[in-house]
């Protein structure tokens, strides 16, 4: 049975990261895995660097012109690693919509129709809204009590703030660990398998969603690496 094509969309944010191929052989890899665990077959590749915004942003961006149509001849989807390879702005996303050509994004599953994409984009969009404005008025409280902001306490709070984001991943893939255990004791053996397990017993992932085949190996691989 052929396998279903994928075009494959790659994404990165300033001239910086694209010449130094930042994060494009991250996503590369990611969705060549997801391809492998999910029955699917990249057929192309295209790559970009662009900042994705303004209302115009498709203009600016011809790989993904170039995505949008070669997997509609293919009769096929753009696949990305995160949903802000393709945007970060909700607009820009249901424009996409209107071209009919689906989309998938590995971190959320093969099985995200085009609505819930529209979903994850508006609250994405109202969470960075959220931190932003928690974030100023925290700088605006500190100012006001005579605290010099920016320079090396900026950066240590950046940092503090990484590792709170990393300690909190650890420790749901430690709490994970153990029930993928179980499951394969009881005979599965596959990542898709293991997932199956997972969503039959209610488990959800760190963001509250379905378990694939990637966000098992996601958790698996945060495990061995701790």
């Amino acid at each position: 049975m052929p396998k279903l094509p994928l075009v494959g969309y790659l994404r990165v944010s300033t001239g910086r990261q694209g010449k130094s191929g930042l994060g494009l052989k991250a996503q590369r890899e990611n969705i060549e895995r997801f391809a492998a665990n999910e029955g699917y077959e990249v057929v192309e590749w295209y790559e970009e660097v662009e900042t994705g915004k303004g209302a115009d942003a498709l203009d600016r961006r011809p790989k993904l012109t170039a995505a949008l149509a070669d997997a509609r001849k293919r009769k096929g989807s753009v696949v990305v690693a995160k949903l802000d390879r393709l945007s970060r702005d909700v607009h820009f996303i249901s424009g996409l919509m209107a071209h009919k050509v689906p989309f998938i994004v590995t971190e959320l599953g093969p099985d995200v129709d085009p609505f819930m994409l529209h979903i994850y984009a508006a609250l994405g969009e109202k969470e960075r809204a959220l931190i932003a404005g928690r974030t100023k008025a925290a700088l605006a409280a500190k100012k006001a009590q005579g605290v010099v902001l920016g320079g090396p306490k900026l950066k240590e709070a950046r940092e503090a703030s990484k590792v709170v984001v990393t300690a909190s991943a650890d420790r749901h893939a430690a709490n994970i660990v153990p029930i993928i255990n179980d499951a394969r004791k009881a005979g599965a053996t596959t990542l898709r398998e293991i997932a199956d397990a997972l969503n039959a017993r209610g488990v959800r992932t760190a963001r509250g969603g379905r378990w694939h085949a990637m966000t098992v190996k996601n958790v698996l691989d945060r495990s061995s690496a701790a």
